[in-house]
């Protein structure tokens, strides 16, 4: 148990029955008869939902530790999502509604963190950002022209509003919680090259 005081952005509680990870908490001073609060936002692991509450910064909260497994991705069967342990070769299932709309970002033999609450899968952790290549540009209306934007089509089927002079081919770095374009990937040149 925590008290709301303690709360920080990243913990885990749980509120009747339902985990939720904090995104924000911050401590607002009270005046007069009124003492401070609390006020958390938390998305809910089952759901993806964001709520907000207030506390008195003295109240107890359950605080949960997750535990983090590596797992491969396997594939999906339209509700169900299948990871696998590479080391034992057990595999779990996670309902789409806990994958949400990142689940455009899952790729076949992906290796990526699960979290586990009592042996039961709750979550999966994303990257913030991952690289993926394009596979379909129109032509720039200007080569250096970057103050416009155009769609391209990314390996992942992900339609994205990039700079105009991004190519086919190339490989872009994309927010994952946004879906925005965030930079072209350089290509590191060996030296002597």
């Amino acid at each position: 148990m925590i008290t709301a005081a303690d709360l920080r952005a990243g913990m885990v509680i749980k509120i009747e029955g339902e985990l939720y990870r904090i995104i924000e908490a911050e401590y607002h001073a009270g005046g007069g008869q009124f003492g401070g609060m609390m006020f958390a936002k938390a998305r809910n692991l089952r759901t993806h939902h964001i709520k907000e509450w207030r506390f008195h910064p003295d109240e107890k909260l359950e605080d949960v530790m997750l535990e983090r497994q590596e797992m491969e991705y396997l594939y999906t069967d339209g509700e169900d999502f299948y990871f696998m342990n590479p080391e034992t070769f057990e595999q779990i299932s996670l309902p789409r509604e806990a994958i949400g709309h990142r689940e455009r970002f899952l790729q076949p033999n992906m290796r990526i963190p699960v979290e586990m609450y009592d042996g039961v899968p709750v979550n999966v952790v994303f990257p913030e950002v991952v690289e993926l290549k394009v596979v379909s540009a129109p032509p720039g209306l200007r080569e250096h022209e970057t103050s416009t934007y155009k769609t391209v089509i990314l390996e992942n089927g992900m339609e994205v509003l990039v700079p105009q002079f991004i190519k086919e081919g190339e490989i872009v770095r994309i927010e994952v919680e946004t879906g925005r374009y965030l930079e072209r990937v350089r290509e590191v040149r060996k030296p002597g090259t």
